[in-house]
């Protein structure tokens, strides 16, 4: 499915590394270096705009190698762009690390799915079916 990105001059389109990726990497869009301080987060520019097809979204996630060599995530994983948006996409990340981390300009930064939504109709209810758990909240079912 082609997706219409407008991209600012420097940026780069989105790309997948491998053919069986379903992720697409994106890339941070700076004229400088940006230093995440241990604990803190930033928003990363990228570039780019999207018109999103109705019906879709697009789901942004951390990238798995940032996170194990340097405990960089994305803050609000997975963010959702949803299809009205037009606006650039800017990326969160967080540095949970012991170390500062030095965001590079065109580094990759993040992996981008696209994804089918179905919206639901809420509707509200006197009472709902029992189940086994009930109400039984986090770590209800054990470790």
């Amino acid at each position: 499915m082609k997706i219409p990105t407008r991209i600012k001059e420097g940026s780069k389109l989105p790309f997948y590394g491998s053919d069986l990726a379903a992720g697409a990497d994106v890339s941070a869009y700076l004229t400088g270096d940006l230093v995440i301080e241990p604990g803190c987060s930033a928003l990363v520019p990228t570039g780019l705009h999207f018109a999103i097809p109705e019906g879709y979204e697009i789901q942004v996630r951390p990238r798995s190698g940032l996170a194990l060599k340097h405990q960089i995530t994305v803050l609000n994983t997975p963010g959702t762009i949803d299809a009205d948006y037009r606006g650039e996409v800017g990326v969160i990340l967080i540095n949970h690390g012991k170390e500062r981390f030095v965001v590079t300009p065109g580094m990759r930064i993040a992996q981008i799915v696209l994804a089918k939504v179905e919206k639901g109709e809420f509707v509200e209810a006197e009472s709902l079916v029992a189940t086994g758990r009930g109400e039984g909240g986090f770590g209800h079912t054990g470790m």
